[in-house]
């Protein structure tokens, strides 16, 4: 892969990409550290710390610390991940998204574009309520504006400004990420994430070695020995994920012979590659945010309910609080239950077996048509199981240390799925795009 690197950085064109994609998320990161007008710096940093470390560690991560500071970018993508999630169910349950989704290009960009206006929307609702809750708490400099006086129309102008500011955000990190794909390299929206995860990381990492390695009255032998186990466990879960990435099932196909004139054609054979872990990581974000919301939406007027404590990664496998475990098995179910629904969206067996019926190609020992749809059905099933085993390994590990040795850290298993997953990922695009510039190089020479 660095060999690779080496010569796409030597292609001009590749060259200006990844600048771009460089600029472009140096504007996000400087998004995130501007404030929303009026806001209270030091009202902030007391009501929004709990984001940092307890109940919102994930969020906190996949936002980039936004959140905290209640900057411009404090929605960050997440109106977005939503957004997809629900035209994701709702391309399963209407039948004319499904026939957009099956409409080629033309309907994947009317189904892009559906997505935006219901980001937009998800992003002007979620920025009302943190405004107005939050503002509740005091959020706003009461110095600049006597927020507290509901006759008072500063109070509403500051509210109209927040929304205004947030939801405008979140719609401008929208366009970063669709420029990046178009302009940069890689998907444009798993890359923002991806940057926004690793901003943390720093500090998560200085933390663990503050409470751990640098911890008083331990010795040098000790100090040692919990730094080794920290950097062990973090390259174990890196090596997972890269193997789980990595991972592909062949299934052996061969095409039939043809007779064009006095020649025979065709009758080589090929394979069609399934990855292990079929849905990447969308099972782990999917099921990490449906778990998150309903405590955001809390947390917007200032209560923590004790049934907060269930869908607490920090509250999970914790021995002296097991009743909240119940959340971590809620957990492992949904993981397994959205690799099972994104794979069934993103791979149909049926139109697989079509087009190798098309193409003159048969599985070896399968009879065409409904057999071949059965065994490719059983063959996704099973690895799709394990791919999600896979995934659940990894995201579990951190949240055992959480709850057994109170290390919580923003970049838990999920986030390092994230980034190894987008790295390799965008790794390839450039591969590819290397690769497709010297074909046009050498066919251009001829």
């Amino acid at each position: 892969m660095l060999e690779t690197l080496k010569k796409a950085l030597k292609v001009k064109e590749i060259r200006k990409r990844l600048l771009y994609t460089f600029l472009m998320l140096i504007v996000v990161r400087l998004g995130c550290q501007i404030p929303i007008p009026f806001v209270n710096a030091d009202a902030i940093s007391e009501i929004m710390n709990h984001f940092a470390n307890e109940n919102f560690s994930f969020f906190s991560a996949i936002t980039g610390g936004s959140m905290e500071k209640m900057s411009i970018f404090a929605l960050n993508i997440t109106p977005y991940i939503t957004a997809s999630i629900i035209m994701q169910l709702l391309t399963i349950a209407i039948p004319k998204l499904d026939e957009l989704h099956k409409d080629g290009e033309e309907g994947r960009k009317k189904i892009a574009e559906i997505t935006r206006y219901l980001t937009v929307g998800l992003a002007l609702i979620e920025s009302t309520a943190m405004v107005v809750g939050f503002g509740h708490q005091g959020i706003f400099d009461t110095d600049t504006v006597k927020y507290a006086a509901m006759h008072d129309i500063r109070k509403w102008g500051v509210i109209v400004t927040g929304i205004l500011a947030m939801t405008a955000g979140s719609a401008v990190l929208m366009w970063i990420g669709e420029q990046i794909t178009e302009k940069g390299v890689g998907n444009g929206i798993s890359i923002v994430l991806t940057i926004n995860i690793i901003s943390g990381i720093p500090s998560d990492i200085s933390n663990l070695f503050k409470n751990f390695v640098l911890k008083e009255g331990m010795s040098i032998g000790g100090r040692l020995l919990a730094a080794l186990i920290i950097i062990g466990v973090i390259v174990a879960i890196v090596v997972l994920v890269i193997i789980l990435q990595d991972a592909i099932r062949k299934i052996a196909v061969q095409m039939s012979q043809k007779v064009q004139g006095r020649r025979q054609v065709g009758g080589q054979q090929s394979n069609i590659p399934l990855k292990v872990n079929t849905a990447g990581v969308i099972p782990i974000i999917f099921a990490s945010s449906l778990l998150q919301f309903p405590v955001v939406i809390a947390s917007f007027f200032g209560k923590t309910p004790e049934w907060t404590n269930y869908l607490s990664q920090s509250h999970w496998c914790n021995p002296a609080q097991p009743k909240y475990s119940i959340g971590f098995v809620v957990y492992i179910l949904l993981v397994i239950f959205f690799a099972y629904f994104y794979t069934s969206i993103t791979f149909n067996p049926r139109e697989v077996a079509k087009n190798l019926n098309d193409r003159g190609g048969f599985i070896p020992g399968i009879r065409s048509g409904k057999p071949t749809v059965e065994y490719l059905s059983k063959i996704l099933n099973y690895i799709i199981l394990i791919g999600a085993i896979g995934l659940i390994i990894v995201a579990v590990i951190p949240i055992f240390a959480s709850g057994i040795f109170g290390a919580n850290v923003g970049f838990g298993g999920t986030s390092i799925i994230i980034i190894v997953g987008v790295i390799i990922e965008t790794l390839q695009t450039i591969k590819s795009m290397a690769t497709e510039r010297s074909y046009s190089t050498v066919k251009g020479i001829f």
